[in-house]
């Protein structure tokens, strides 16, 4: 006898959103649109799915997420804080019960002793707060895409009351 297989996550996420009538959108910038793209190879993902944008400049961050630019100055794009107004703002630009927001260095260039190649930051908005997360990623420029993309869809299926 064979069992079904176990729903994937981004199955999960849409059946829990969906029950509980939630919403989502993501702001990308290493993963490059990976998460929004996982999201909407769900049929019927746009019953929760509001949209997502891939902000790679600083003046993206600023423009569309509302990103300060005292924040990208100070702390630099790849940081804990524009990580976590990134979720904010997407979360707000789309009125979204979540909102997910990523930004790190995919390599293979890039880093820095203070911010290696692989270094991501991950963060979930949501009505009881912002919650992020640091990682440094092994492996490829995919590599580190793809795990950033699992990473922060675990971390929405987390958050997600």
């Amino acid at each position: 006898m064979t069992q079904d297989a176990p729903l994937d996550i981004t199955h999960a996420i849409g059946e829990r959103l969906t029950r509980l009538g939630q919403t989502l959108a993501t702001a990308e910038s290493c993963s490059g649109g990976l998460i929004a793209h996982r999201i909407t190879n769900v049929p019927g993902s746009s019953v929760y799915f509001l949209g997502g944008v891939v902000v790679y400049s600083n003046a993206a961050k600023m423009d569309l997420l509302n990103v300060p630019e005292t924040d990208l100055a100070k702390h630099g794009a790849v940081s804990e804080v524009v990580a976590q107004r990134m979720a904010e703002g997407v979360r707000i630009r789309f009125q979204a019960t979540y909102g997910v927001g990523v930004t790190g260095i995919a390599g293979p260039s890039g880093g820095s002793p203070d911010k290696p190649v692989g270094l991501v930051y991950i963060a979930v908005a949501g009505a009881a707060g912002t919650f992020v997360t640091r990682n440094v990623f092994p492996g490829t420029r995919q590599d580190v895409k793809e795990q950033t993309a699992e990473n922060a869809l675990n971390m929405v299926l987390e958050r997600i009351a």
